[in-house]
């Protein structure tokens, strides 16, 4: 069962709780906590979920957690999830019982590693092919803008009209991920295709809605660039994060200091950019197979 809660007030999202064991206060603590250290909705959501299923898994009272529990569920989760996604239940259910209940057997349970994998990266070829093929205005622009600013979907749902400024060309992608603000670059190229989708907007404040007026969601974002690679026949698994990675490849191609990368990505860490360096092709393409030689 679950039910609305009032967590929120003053204009702040609510949050709907799960009922564990007839009890609708166990997680309001934890959103408290969350909102507190400014951590972003979609991180609350991820929390508030896996510490539910643990709870559901366990069939215990928070109180009696053990370390073999905890142990159990990740084992349980690892048989068919991926490391990344057990590595958010841990992390979630460690907020929750370290931070929260201020229990100290995490102290025996180690942090899973995460997989590591290249980026999927497409080539500039393949990119101008996908915009080629989008007729549609507003589906062109939606891509042309992921693949030229590097913005990440999260941000590119939020842009408003006014994050724009087509005199300088830039613009302000407001509190992006990790509550921070940045400036990047807008194309020269999409001067008139901006210009034009803003002026197609009858209501709304943000540049990219449905007929209602309300914002577009990741999730018709995310189907509207796999629309476009299938047409433009496009073999790879492609979404919006694939354009930004090959934003970051392309850019790094081009001779671009990693470390303006950095900032154009939003990364924290310049350690999070440099997984590019083993994407981009400008060195290895210079380097001769001994079979060669």
């Amino acid at each position: 069962m679950w039910i609305s809660r009032g967590i929120g007030k003053g204009g702040m999202d609510e949050f709907i709780l799960p009922v564990f064991m007839g009890n609708d206060n166990i997680f309001a603590s934890l959103v408290r906590e969350l909102r507190i250290r400014n951590y972003s909705r979609n991180t609350i959501e991820a929390y508030l979920h896996y510490n539910d299923e643990f709870l559901r898994f366990c069939l215990k009272d928070p109180k009696e957690i053990t370390t073999e529990d905890i142990k159990n569920y990740l084992d349980y989760l690892a048989q068919d999830k991926s490391a990344s996604t057990v590595s958010v239940a841990y992390n979630a259910i460690h907020f929750f019982y370290g931070e929260i209940w201020k229990r100290s057997f995490f102290l025996n349970i180690h942090q899973p590693k995460k997989a590591k994998y290249l980026p999927a990266v497409l080539s500039k070829q393949e990119v101008n092919k996908i915009i080629e093929v989008t007729k549609n205005l507003k589906h062109n622009c939606i891509i042309s803008l992921l693949y030229g600013t590097g913005a990440r979907v999260s941000e590119l749902t939020h842009i408003r009209m006014k994050d724009i400024d087509l005199d300088r060309m830039m613009l302000h992608i407001f509190q992006g991920k990790g509550k921070k603000d940045r400036m990047v670059m807008l194309p020269r190229k999409l001067k008139n295709i901006l210009t034009i989708q803003a002026s197609l907007k009858t209501s709304g404040d943000f540049l990219f809605t449905n007929g209602r007026g309300n914002r577009l969601t990741e999730t018709t974002i995310q189907k509207i660039v796999a629309m476009a690679a299938e047409k433009a026949e496009i073999r790879k698994n492609v979404s919006p994060h694939t354009l930004r990675h090959s934003f970051a490849t392309h850019l790094l191609e081009n001779g671009t200091d990693i470390r303006y990368i950095q900032e154009l990505l939003g990364h924290a860490k310049l350690q999070t950019t440099q997984i590019y360096t083993h994407v981009a092709n400008s060195n290895l393409e210079s380097i001769k197979s001994p079979l060669d030689s």
